[in-house]
């Protein structure tokens, strides 16, 4: 036997019934008896109005005559579409410059902290763990087999005992000032 709920969803009446139901709100909401809609006024706005985002102020400069290019004084230029807009610009100076640094190894005597042996380019610079390498560049540790350096924005580089490593070093705002273009 089936259950009377879904004997009831199949019933023929019951789908006559629900097919009246529709009809009549299909008439009651033609008809308006539902009620009416809310009125809406221009009038009744709370946000502040809007503001013009062109900046008028400065609409003389645009069209001011020394902000536009001149036209090249050649009457016989090898292009129609010649334009001085897209020039590239001069190349910035270098912000990072490279250094080769080679682990030596490190020594430790009594209760003095590690000194590291590092090679650096031709030179050698003895420092110990937690000392500055270059400009921003420090050493946090040391092993037998590894050193690691890192930098206040916690960059770390590992170099290996006895190999070769080119190492960027971000320059300073004092050394872009010294460099001045140059390399």
């Amino acid at each position: 036997m089936k259950p009377v709920g879904l004997q009831t969803l199949r019933s023929r009446w019951f789908v006559v019934f629900i097919h009246l139901c529709l009809w009549v709100m299909i008439y009651l909401a033609a008809a308006g008896i539902g009620g009416k809609t809310p009125e809406f006024h221009e009038t009744d706005s709370f946000s502040a109005p809007a503001q013009s985002p062109a900046p008028v102020a400065r609409l003389e400069q645009l069209f001011a005559p020394d902000v536009w290019s001149k036209w090249p004084a050649q009457s016989n230029a090898t292009s129609a579409f010649y334009t001085r807009h897209f020039l590239p610009a001069a190349p910035l100076p270098p912000t990072v410059r490279k250094f080769e640094l080679t682990y030596q190894g490190f020594y430790q005597s009594g209760d003095n902290p590690k000194q590291t042996m590092i090679r650096l380019g031709d030179s050698y610079l003895v420092t110990p763990v937690g000392g500055r390498v270059i400009s921003n560049l420090f050493v946090a540790d040391a092993t037998m087999q590894m050193l690691t350096l890192t930098n206040p924005a916690a960059k770390t580089n590992i170099l290996a005992l006895n190999q070769k490593k080119e190492v960027e070093v971000p320059l300073a705002a004092t050394e872009l000032t010294n460099l001045g273009g140059s390399k």
